[in-house]
This record gives C-alpha cells, structure tokens and sequence, in this order.
C-alpha cells in the first residue's frame, strides 16, 4: 500500500545578496514549507529583519499599478505568477514610466469629463429659459400675479399640474420640463408654496433684467457642449488604445510587484545576522537533490545546506510539531485529496488511502446512480470542465471526479437498461450480452419495479453485493488500522482493541461463519465459539493486555471491578459497532432500487402526458435526477466513507503539507 510521501527538513543559510532570489526561487518552486519556530533558547545573536524599505516601495508600485488596471478594465483575476519575477531596476523605472503616462492620461479625462459635464448643465439651463422673453422684473411686479421659478423632478410635471389646475398656471421652462414658471394669485401663493413644496421645488435666482438666451448664445452653448462631448469620445478611445497596448506590460508589472511585495514580507520573518539568513522547512525527498543542486547553482555556491531526516529533528522527537504529510498521486487520484483532508490529515510514514478512496467512491457511486444517460451528463460535464469550458472556480480540478462518476454510471446503467429512465433503447445491446452466455433477456439486471419473480432475485442481489463491497471496505480499513500502527510502533492498538488484531479476527471470522451456514449448511460447532469468545474477549477486554505490551506496572488503570464493567460495555460497543458497520452499506441496495423506481415513475409520467407534455416531464424528471439525486447520492457515498471506512482507523490526524508559493491577492 502507498504511503504518505517521505518528506526532509532542509536548513540553508543564505548570503544578504542572494535572500531575494532564494526566496523567489522557493515561491516558485511551490515544494517548500517553512517550518514553525518552537525554540526561543538560542536566538541571542539572531534578529527578525523587520524594516525594509523594499516592502513600502513594492508595496507603493503594486498599489498604484492595481489600480490603474481597474481604471483601464484590464482583467488580473487570471494573472499568472509563474511567468513573472521579482521586479529589477528596469521594471522600475518602466513601471514609473507606465504611471507617469497613465496619470496624464488620467487626469486629462477626469478635467474633460468634469468640463463636459459644466458644459453640457449650462447648455441646459439655457435651453430651460429660452421660452421666457419678457422681463421677469416686470412679471414680478404685476400687483395680481404671484411668480415662482425653478427646478423640479420632469416626472412630477404633470402631477403638479393637475394638482394646481385651479389655482396657478404651470409653464415648461425647457424641452425636459425640469425646469418651470408656475403663476398664481397674490392671495394664493401660499398655499402654492406649500403644494410646490410637496414636490420637491428648488426655486432659483433671476436676474431682474432677466429676458431669457438670446438665440446666438444657446448657439454657441450648443457648439460647445458637441466639441465637449467629441473631447469625451477621443479621450475614451485613446484609453482604448492605451489599454490594448499596456495590457501586457501592466499584467508582467503587477505580477512582478506582487512577487516583491511577497518575498519581503517572507524575508522581514526570517532569522538573520548583518549578512546571512536562515531558511528553514520541509520538502518532499525526492526532490532534495534537485533543490540544492539548483539554488548551489543559482547562488555561485554562495549558500550552506543541510538536510535532516524527520528523526533527526529535536521538535518532532519532543512532538513539539509534526511533519507535514503530502500525498503523492496522478491527476484522478489527486481530485479526491480534499476528502481525505477535510476529514483530517494522515499522520506522517503511515498509509494513504486516496487511492482506496477513489475507486470505492466511483463504484459505490455508479451502483446508487445507475443510468446510461444521465451517466454519460456527468461524463459531459466532466470533459467540459477538465477542458475549462465550464468554468466553476476551485470545482474544475473535480472533474476527474465527474468523468469518473459519469463512467461507473453508464456501466450500471448499461447493466440496468435505464437510458434517461427508458428501459427499451438499450434492449438489444443487453439481448446481444446476455444471448453470449445463455438464453438473451433484457434488461441484463433487472432493477425497475416488475411482477416478474427475477426482478425480486436481483434487488436483493443488489443489496448482496452492496453488504459484501461493505465488508471489503471495513476490511480494508481495519489493516489500514493494523499497520499503521505497526509502523507507529503502538503495538497495544495494532494487536487488541475493536479496530486492531483482535477485533478484526472477530468480524471475519463471524463473516466467514455465516457464509458456511448459509452456503455450505454447516452448523456452529465448539471450536466457532471458542474462536468467537477468544477474538471479542481480547477485544473488549484488553486493558490489562495493552498496558502490559506498552510497560506500564498499573495493569488496571482504575480498578478490577471498573475494568470488568467497562468491558461489558465494550463487548456490547464491538459486536453493535460490527453489526451496524456491516447494515450501513444496505443503503447502496437501497438507493439503487430507488433510483429505478424515479426512473420508473418518470417513464409513467411520461407515457400519461402524450408526446408535446411527455417531452417536458422527461426532460423535467431527468435533470431533477442528475442534480438533487446526484447530490444526495454524493453525500451518502461520502457519509459511508467516514463513517465506516475512516472510523476504522482516523484516530489521530497530521499536518497537512501546505507549500510556500506566489499567488496574486487582490
């Protein structure tokens, strides 16, 4: 079985000279985590470099070229560190040049837009009084008219006017009715105060003389509002132009200060003198080699390295800190990673169970999902996210996971007949296979809900299967459990307990009993139950055994009659915790027999509702399958491997192998 990967700690001191370059390297390399600082004691000529005037400068140029690219429209979410390096005095100066440029390109738009913006309010304004042409001192004057002027919202003019249709005359000032000339009766201009005042009027300042905009004035504000708004265009069209060609320039720039910024703040934590620091972390083994002989080149020999073997380090002898575990798989195996760490991590030298995963996930998955059709959707889309065709964020790296799940579905909905719930369309296929071996029938396995006695047959089949793939998973995982902790040399754990030797003899030998009783007609005999008795006492009572493995003088920790008590409840514990783990895997009989049967009722409601509604209620019934069903079915497959298979042997987890590398953060 496949172990976690051999990891080392590497020490390298580094010239002040070369700190830079040797951090990029490690950020780039993506292989090396830095390991936690456990001992303070002997740190009295070692200072953390904590000023940098770097950190400010990166962070300066980082800030302001961010948000230039915002500004610009160019697009960074995609931005790629890896073609990118920390930023040299050339791209400081480029990058002092680009903003130079940007900011008087900026600032031309922003004072062109601000200028059109003033003209195109005063053409406006105009335009509002160029209907006004007597005197507004004389109309102000008349003994019997009370005059009002000033804004409004254009959308309240006709309310305003209805309202006032008996007391004041409301007069359109402009062609967008903002702005208007109400008239009323000395004796009425309060109450019209009021009612303007319920609709927002802003009254404004008229000059006495006012006679409104001679026409050649409203002409020479309409030239400039049209000279203003081409302004506007060119500019846009210039910050086009200016985009399209910096784009690429801006992006290289950005990534090389995001870098910079990132190895100084990397650098301000490290342990340093005047003139050399320490790096200290962990990496893969196999790429030991190659790391020092590529920073011994890099640097001109310039570095010191030394490697440690994880007993050799005095913070993991003390367990102080654990090494980190890195799993080590192909790109299929590697999608189911995150099941096993957010379940927990593996600990450092024992077992990898990724791969064990992989396949029982896909199986377990295709027996409960059986369909050709909808199989092949998750096949689908599978392809299109590997292919980045659909793009779902952190999900596109499942897509192994959906093209496996798609395959194991199809094969299962091939064994079943079911092709987007028909049971007829893939009716020859099954005569032609099952014509190979013997009389053709279809379909090959019966699921769907039939009088037909065989359909009986291979439902509990099914649900045969799915208890014996349950005992291959719970075996699985008690030698998991075994050797681990062999190779952690907690013997007691490995050889006594419900999940070590002892109860695992228990469970196979019951399993193999009851297959001789049922198979062969054998009856119990005394030597069953003396293996039985034997394999659950020391089982359930192996206290005493395990304190004595492990040298300890106590052998009862808290007492004979605490001892037998706590045994009882053991015993119960293991045959209950057997028991269940065994029924548990019913449910993936179950969840197949149900999925023929939604299978089963969509195709009825399908032939009820004639071709035209048919259509709908397949197409409906199947994509509801695919998308609740599918998730359900997930979460069951997921709850399974937890709860029968982890449980078997996650006792104690480790640190998960979490690698320095580059990433753009907005």
């Amino acid at each position: 079985m496949a172990r976690t990967t051999e990891m080392r700690l590497i020490e390298l001191m580094v010239l002040k000279q070369d700190i830079s370059s040797v951090i990029e390297y490690i950020g780039k390399k993506g292989s090396f985590q830095f390991q936690s600082k456990f001992d303070d004691s002997n740190k009295k000529d070692i200072k953390t470099d904590s000023d940098n005037p770097l950190l400010d400068l990166n962070g300066k140029y980082y800030e302001q070229l961010s948000k230039a690219a915002v500004f610009l429209g160019v697009e960074l979410d995609s931005l790629d560190l890896e073609k990118c390096s920390a930023p040299t005095d050339e791209d400081v100066k480029e990058a002092g040049n680009f903003l130079t440029t940007y900011n008087d390109l900026c600032s031309r738009i922003t004072a062109t837009a601000e200028n059109a913006t003033k003209v195109n309010d005063a053409y406006k304004e105009a335009m509002a009084f160029s209907n006004l042409k007597v005197s507004y001192s004389e109309l102000d004057n008349l003994s019997f008219l009370s005059l009002k002027i000033g804004k409004i919202i254009p959308s309240n003019f006709d309310s305003l006017k209805e309202d006032l249709q008996d007391n004041a005359v409301v007069v359109p000032l402009g062609e967008d009715k903002s702005h208007i000339l109400v008239a009323s009766s000395k004796k009425g201009r309060f109450a019209l105060e009021s009612v303007l005042k319920n609709y927002d009027f802003v009254p404004m300042e008229i000059p006495q003389e006012f006679k409104g905009v001679p026409s050649n004035i409203l002409d020479s504000l309409r030239k400039n509002k049209f000279e203003s708004d081409d302004k506007v265009k060119e500019l846009e069209k210039e910050k086009e132009n200016f985009t399209e060609t910096h784009k690429d320039i801006l992006n290289r720039l950005v990534g090389s200060f995001s870098i910079g910024m990132q190895i100084v703040e990397v650098q301000k934590k490290l342990e340093s003198t005047e003139l050399v620091y320490k790096i200290t972390g962990w990496i893969p083994f196999s790429e030991c080699n190659s790391y020092m002989n590529e920073l011994d080149e890099m640097t001109e020999g310039r570095i010191a390295m030394r490697q440690f073997e994880p007993q050799e380090v005095p913070s993991i002898m003390s367990k102080k800190e654990q090494v980190p575990v890195k799993l080590t798989h192909g790109k299929f195996v590697k999608s189911f990673e995150r099941m096993i760490f957010s379940y927990g991590s593996p600990v450092y030298g024992t077992i990898d169970p990724t791969p064990i995963i992989a396949i029982f996930f896909t199986v377990l998955f295709g027996i409960m999902f059986g369909d050709l059709g909808q199989g092949l959707v998750f096949l689908l889309v599978g392809i299109l996210m590997a292919a980045k065709v659909i793009k779902v964020g952190g999900w596109n790296k499942f897509a192994p996971i959906f093209m496996a799940i798609g395959i194991s579905s199809s094969i299962m909905g091939l064994l079943t007949g079911e092709f987007f719930s028909n049971e007829t369309l893939l009716e020859p296929f099954a005569m032609w296979v099952t014509g190979l071996f013997g009389t053709p029938h279809a379909p090959i396995l019966k699921l769907m809900p039939s009088s037909d006695p065989s359909s009986i047959t291979a439902m509990f089949g099914v649900f045969g299967v799915a208890v014996g793939i349950g005992f291959i998973i719970n075996t699985i995982g008690l030698v998991i459990n075994i050797v681990n902790n062999i190779i952690l040399k907690k013997y007691s754990e490995a050889f006594f307990g419900k999940n070590g030797l002892a109860g695992a003899l228990f469970f196979w030998y019951v399993v193999i009993l009851i297959l001789r009783i049922f198979l062969f007609k054998h009856a119990i005999a005394t030597y069953d139950w003396i293996v039985i008795c034997v394999t659950l006492f020391f089982a359930a009572f192996a206290e005493p055994f395990e304190r004595k493995l492990e040298g300890k003088s106590t052998l009862f920790e808290n007492g004979v009659g605490s001892y037998i008590i706590s045994g009882f409840v053991e015993l119960i514990e293991v045959i209950s915790n057997y028991l269940s783990n065994s029924v548990s895997f019913v449910r993936v009989g179950a969840f197949a027999l149900s999925h023929a049967v939604l299978d089963f009722l969509i195709l009825t409601l399908t032939e009820m509702c004639g071709s035209i509604g048919g259509i709908f209620v397949l197409i409906a019934g199947n994509a509801i399958i695919i998308v609740l069903e599918g998730m359900i079915v997930a979460i069951q497959v997921i709850r399974l491997q937890y709860y029968e298979f982890f449980s078997k042997f996650f006792h104690e987890t480790g640190k998960e192998f979490k690698p320095f590398k580059f990433e753009y953060v907005k």
